[in-house]
């Protein structure tokens, strides 16, 4: 075993595939943030609203008012010149650092796919991804390398790698098995759908969505990995993602997995596919080069295999956080977030927060619209953490006006995969004075139901 690890970090593949996928990601996030601007998403979600939701640990990270355009113009000029390969190594720092400042800035905006970019952008970091088929390569053809170390390209695959097994794993829980929730309440909402639509109707296909949607994300991987199976496979790739981006408002995220999906391709469709680019793009062939291989020094082989290493323990370990809390995930959502838990739950929730002057007994029924947008009044209304930032919020926003060391309660009720609404804190609890931090919150009522699974 220990020889044929020595073998394995010695072994050299082809460039091509990470300029394939630097090209194809570059692209695709410049349009997300040209996408995001278009449709005036940056004022509604980053300057309109009065207060936004941090992560634990990270409360500096805000909007910067008129100057978040200015950020989103940093992503997309980094994802631009990251595509190109050019000042490669500059752009892939400022593109993870932008983006993932963007997706930080506000809880209620988390998506899986935001999540991925940011992890994907990270390795983009530590790779030799602009040594091939790059403007920086072009310009100084020292720069050039055609052959890269096999763990460099390895380690994008393990990454999407991840992402499918663990989105399988989350969907072995009965609701999602047994039930075919959320898929039963989702898809007949999309029965208009020109031909296929009324197949939607049927309790069989959400069952069977389910199942196969289990299965798919479980075994893809693998099927990418072999020659035999990988062009089905790919295609099934492609027509899953494709039928999620119809059915199902989830943005780029699609997409960004169908190209994703194109490194576990062998080395020569990729120096095919990218000779055909460069012809149609410029006009002219790629002029042959020697092969060149990329010979890192040792010291910084290792620096970076333990950077991958790491990164990569803590990817393996995140998603089971979960298991650290006692009660329902689904119901308190403690751990939920990054761990790859894609489209598993219909939750829908109302909440309506007390403030009591804790001298006078003055109480006020607040307005949630007057402070949140709909997106952020629409996440927390499900949310523990949430409601208690924003019960912090309303703590110190009443203080100024003049209330009393101000205290907040808050009735709210949630349904879970088509269950009835039910109450969901304790409404006795005043949430001005409850932690907010990472331990098991006490004040989340009891689910009384089972989902049982992983």
């Amino acid at each position: 075993m220990g020889e044929e690890l020595r073998r394995y970090f010695l072994a050299d593949t082809s460039a091509a595939p990470l300029a394939t996928f630097r090209v194809a990601f570059g692209v695709l996030v410049l349009a997300s943030v040209v996408r995001f601007w278009a449709k005036g998403w940056i004022a509604e979600l980053y300057l309109k609203p009065k207060f936004f939701f941090p992560y634990y640990g990270l409360e500096w990270v805000k909007p910067l008012g008129s100057y978040t355009y200015g950020l989103f113009v940093v992503c997309g000029v980094c994802a631009l010149l990251v595509a190109l390969g050019w000042w490669y190594r500059t752009a892939a720092v400022g593109l993870f650092l932008s983006f993932t400042y963007i997706e930080l800035m506000d809880k209620s905006t988390y998506l899986n796919h935001y999540y991925f970019v940011s992890l994907a952008a990270f390795l983009l970091v530590l790779l030799p991804a602009g040594r091939y088929f790059s403007v920086d390569a072009h310009r100084n053809p020292a720069h050039f390398r055609s052959q890269v170390p096999r763990w460099t390209v390895d380690a994008l695959r393990l990454l999407v790698g991840i992402v499918y097994c663990y989105a399988g794993l989350a969907k072995l829980n009965s609701d999602w098995l047994l039930h075919a929730m959320p898929l039963r309440i989702w898809l007949p909402a999309k029965n208009d759908l020109w031909l296929v639509g009324p197949l939607f109707n049927h309790v069989w296909v959400a069952y069977a969505f389910s199942w196969f949607g289990a299965f798919y994300d479980l075994t893809v991987p693998f099927f990418l990995l072999y020659r035999s199976t990988r062009a089905w496979a790919y295609a099934a790739v492609v027509v899953f993602h494709v039928l999620t981006a119809v059915l199902f408002p989830i943005g780029m995220f699609p997409y960004v997995m169908i190209v994703a999906a194109l490194v576990f391709f062998p080395a020569d469709a990729h120096v095919r596919a990218l000779a055909r680019l460069r012809r149609w793009v410029l006009r002219t062939p790629v002029a042959p080069r020697l092969a060149q291989p990329l010979v890192y020094a040792p010291r910084t082989k290792q620096a970076l295999l333990l950077v991958l290493g790491t990164f990569f323990v803590v990817q393996l370990l995140l998603p089971f956080r979960y298991l650290l809390y006692p009660r329902e995930l689904f119901w308190t959502e403690e751990g939920y977030r990054f761990s790859w838990r894609v489209m598993l739950m219909e939750k829908m929730g109302q909440v309506q927060f007390k403030v009591v002057d804790s001298q006078t007994g003055w109480a006020r029924l607040v307005n949630n619209d007057e402070h949140l947008s709909v997106l952020q009044e629409k996440m927390m209304s499900t949310q523990p953490d949430m409601l208690v930032q924003f019960a912090h919020y309303l703590r110190a926003y009443y203080a100024r006006r003049g209330v009393h060391q101000p205290k907040v309660y808050a009735d709210a009720y949630v349904s879970l995969n088509g269950r009835l609404g039910k109450s969901f804190i304790d409404p006795t609890v005043d949430l001005a004075q409850a932690s907010d931090d990472l331990r098991p919150k006490s004040w989340i009522l009891p689910f009384d139901d089972e989902i049982s699974g992983l």
